[in-house]
């Protein structure tokens, strides 16, 4: 069974420094508290892009071990709430959310 992450990538906010407050005083640790099954949170700053201004300014991975714990987490309370969350925190525009499934190559 392959692993799965939930991707939700947030469009440059109005306000960085708020963002930032909100995203990683109340985001971060309602994730970590409130998302049942997964084996960890990956929370990535977006720098730079060789094709101009980023479209995003943060992209988030959760990761599970499955997409049925994924979907599970997803369909529950604590999920819904923390999807909800993302949203509301998004200034900048919705944030998009993706559902991938890992394939990882070891060198």
């Amino acid at each position: 069974m392959a692993a799965a992450k939930l991707m939700v990538m947030y469009p440059p906010p109005k306000d960085v420094q708020t963002f930032e407050r909100v995203y990683v005083d109340e985001h971060v640790p309602m994730a970590v508290k409130k998302l049942a099954g997964k084996t960890k949170i990956v929370a990535t700053k977006v720098q730079s892009s060789p094709q101009g201004k980023p479209a995003f300014y943060r992209i988030a991975e959760v990761h599970f071990p499955s997409l049925e714990a994924l979907q599970a987490c997803a369909a529950s309370a604590g999920g819904k709430e923390t999807l909800a969350h993302a949203a509301k925190i998004s200034t900048g525009g919705a944030p998009v959310v993706l559902i991938a499934e890992e394939q990882v190559f070891t060198f």
